[in-house]
């Protein structure tokens, strides 16, 4: 069976309650137009296509508008986790592109799989990536005020009729934190699949890192634990240290998890059940 879930990132909106209808709107909008890739075509395309569109719509934090560093700059970072191949890609802190997820889904393809910084942008530019300018008025004006946020992620998890799993994510970092951080998304802390499962975190990457989220609960479903009980033991784990992350997982019988921490308010997540799409507003 096909299953798909996807994420806007977490936290409580950071303080911006008018968006809430406007995310809903293109959460759900999203995962309609992906979920119909999914009945016709892969995992891989489908986890591509679901985070070029969040990467394409200003609401999210990846891609166009994503937030400026502290010295005025946009660095985002982006990674793809093929479950069934065992193969990690992605790019850290690349810079001018307009899909940071396309740079990731193209190294899958290398036999290097994770570039940063310049040579990933080099290796962008080298691929037919246009330049692109992904600062929006709203994030400059952000960036003005040094506003640092505490997270900010896009995901997707996706299971194919072949019984394949997917996760991508990708992210425009916090805001304002110092220029070059490296966050949790590009890592398989944040980002992890196999054949059993597969995870997209998203909140503090520092914290994700520290709990290595993704890679043990995917770790915790191949050694037999059921997708609920590995996503609640690593939430209470992580609770212990007043952690603040949230995650969106599926396993290969199509179940789905959404967990978070106590600390944190929400995970912005889409996804189809009892005949609708629910996301984190039902």
């Amino acid at each position: 069976m096909e299953q798909l879930i996807i994420h806007g990132g977490a936290g409580s909106l950071e303080g911006k309650i008018e968006h809430a209808q406007a995310m809903h709107d293109s959460l759900c909008k999203i995962w309609e137009e992906s979920f119909d890739i999914l009945q016709k075509g892969t995992a891989e395309e489908t986890v591509c296509h679901a985070i070029r569109m969040l990467e394409d719509d200003p609401i999210f934090n990846a891609g166009t508008g994503s937030k400026l560093q502290a010295d005025g700059q946009v660095r985002m970072s982006s990674a793809l986790m093929d479950g069934t191949n065992n193969r990690f890609s992605g790019v850290i802190n690349v810079q001018n592109i307009r899909n940071p997820i396309e740079a990731a889904a193209l190294l899958s393809k290398e036999e290097n799989t994770v570039l940063s910084g310049a040579q990933a942008t080099e290796f962008c530019r080298k691929n037919g990536m246009d330049d692109y300018n992904p600062v929006t008025q709203e994030r400059l004006e952000d960036y003005k005020k040094r506003c640092s946020g505490k997270h900010g992620t896009v995901g997707t998890v996706a299971l194919d009729n072949e019984g394949h799993i997917f996760a991508g994510t990708s992210t425009g970092g916090i805001g304002y934190e110092i220029p070059g951080r490296v966050s949790d998304c590009p890592t398989v802390a944040g980002t992890y699949a196999s054949t059993k499962a597969g995870v997209s975190c998203t909140g503090i990457g520092e914290q994700i890192t520290q709990q290595a989220a993704a890679a043990k609960i995917v770790t915790r479903v191949e050694d037999g634990m059921p997708l609920h009980e590995a996503v609640t033991l690593t939430m209470s784990e992580s609770n212990k240290f007043s952690y603040l992350y949230g995650l969106i997982s599926l396993d290969s019988e199509g179940h789905v998890e959404v967990g978070k921490t106590e600390a944190l308010d929400e995970v912005f997540y889409a996804f189809h059940d009892n005949n609708r799409i629910r996301t984190f507003f039902a």
